[in-house]
């Protein structure tokens, strides 16, 4: 009788160890070895928690987690009454199948899986395609939805929505984030994120850091490669090796420091940036575009005075727009301003030399569509990014301390876009949310590098460019 009592106990053991081999989820942090600051993480009860780690600190991992207990409804620490839906966010579709997506799958059991929608790839191999949401049987028996989205999909594809919880894998642009916050918040939902903040002192610094809202729902914590139990001395002292001090602040402790900082320091919003007022005529220069049509189109014009002094007036920024849409705005805007046309009437303006491209879906180059709508666009444009950026620099302010680039605070993606342009690895910036600092370049480039300034007019002189000026305004209909 006591050998098949102990028969039927080993029986049961072996069941739940396969149950353990099966279900990852049962597995996570109840070795010998815990990462306690994973479970300190999931424990919180805040409604906006943050994990700043560095690389390998076992950040990501407990976001993952973290989806995967509120798909099934079997949170350790949370009361779950039913079914959840939830988002996940990334930088973009290959981060999101790379890293966040994969993440998740290692933690889910295919036998809880009753349905997978794709964005691209085959939905009977997921695991190596791009998932768009994910609906998984909960401990309710009924369903819940994990839905992915990429930061590179813009603000708009974020709304609408209604959901329990969110989770950043790494940091969003703040208005992704501000337009997720409002998708929880019928629902007195979550918000969650870690990341690594290779970015600097951002909105997260301000707001999550230093809660200078003090924001009770606000939690956060530091993880670096010590609170990893999993991570070897080894592999500790490889990554040291090929990092350098700085860069290891961030990623080895998840400090808030830049490993190269902002491209352009030299830009002080209480300088560059002024109220607008109205150009005169006769500074109006040339329009200056970085296309886009996934990707936002950024549009702005550019006026100079007799000084040489450049000034950023007006923008358009959208996305996901055709053509016809950009040029629409274009000219509208142009029509505010009351803005030069060529002899032919024809605006004139800058652009990438990718505009010279045709694609499979059109015979026609995005140069050709402008011109069709009467905007004349010039692709012979210097492209060399860091000639281009000392030049920017030198207009911010030069080594005299003078500032000769003032830009209009109406233009707030250009403004949005020079605060966060940041260095990356090597020589180049990062190729993140820079369309008008492409386009800025273009038209920095375009001016000529030793302007000298207009000479001091005679009083002859003056009286003689007020009426070619007057004149030039009447022919418009402006006077």
């Amino acid at each position: 009788m006591k050998m098949d009592l102990v028969e039927e106990i080993l029986k049961i053991e072996e069941i739940q160890r396969q149950r353990k081999l099966k279900n990852k989820l049962l597995t996570y942090n109840t070795g010998e070895k815990k990462h306690l600051k994973q479970i300190e993480f999931h424990k919180c009860q805040k409604k906006n928690r943050w994990v700043f780690g560095g690389n390998r600190s076992g950040k990501t991992e407990c976001g993952a987690v973290e989806v995967v207990y509120m798909a099934r409804g079997c949170h350790p620490y949370r009361d779950i009454k039913g079914a959840t839906s939830g988002w996940v966010v990334s930088l973009s579709t290959q981060v999101q199948r790379d890293v966040a997506q994969m993440k998740i799958l290692n933690y889910i059991n295919p036998d809880w899986i009753q349905d997978v929608v794709m964005i691209s790839g085959r939905k009977d191999n997921y695991y190596n395609g791009v998932i768009d949401y994910i609906l998984i049987k909960n401990v309710f028996g009924t369903l819940s939805k994990i839905g992915f989205k990429s930061c590179d999909q813009g603000r708009e594809k974020f709304q609408g929505t209604s959901l329990d919880y969110v989770w950043f894998d790494e940091e969003p642009p703040y208005d992704i984030y501000m337009e997720c916050r409002m998708r929880v918040l019928d629902k007195n939902g979550d918000i969650f994120a870690t990341m690594t903040p290779l970015k600097g002192m951002t909105f997260v610094y301000d707001e999550i850091y230093l809660n200078k809202f003090n924001d009770d729902n606000i939690w956060y914590e530091f993880m670096q490669w010590d609170d990893n139990p999993y991570i070897s001395e080894e592999a500790k002292q490889a990554m040291k090796a090929s990092m350098s001090q700085d860069e290891l602040k961030s990623r080895q402790f998840g400090e808030f420091l830049d490993v190269g900082g902002r491209v352009y320091p030299e830009f002080d919003e209480n300088v560059n940036v002024i109220e607008p007022f109205e150009i005169p005529y006769d500074w109006q220069d040339k329009l200056s575009i970085d296309p886009g049509l996934k990707n936002p189109l950024s549009c702005h014009w550019y006026a100079v005075d007799y000084d040489g002094n450049v000034y950023v007036v007006a923008e358009h920024y959208d996305r996901e727009k055709d053509i016809n849409y950009h040029s629409e705005m274009i000219h509208k805007i142009s029509d505010e301003l009351h803005w030069h046309r060529n002899p032919n009437g024809m605006l004139e303006a800058l652009i990438d030399s990718a505009a010279n491209q045709t694609t499979l879906a059109s015979v026609k180059s995005v140069a050709d569509l402008f011109y069709e709508h009467n905007i004349l666009v010039n692709t012979n444009v210097n492209k060399d990014v860091f000639s281009g950026i000392q030049r920017v620099k030198s207009y911010l302010k030069n080594g005299l301390g003078e500032t000769k680039l003032f830009i209009f605070n109406t233009c707030k993606n250009m403004i949005r876009e020079i605060k966060s342009y940041r260095w990356g690895n090597g020589d180049n910036p990062v190729k993140v949310d820079d369309h008008s600092m492409d386009e800025l370049r273009y038209y920095i480039m375009s001016r000529p590098e030793n302007k000298k300034q207009k000479e001091e007019l005679n009083i002859v002189q003056k009286e003689k460019e007020r009426l070619i000026r007057n004149l030039r305004y009447k022919n418009r209909g402006l006077m």
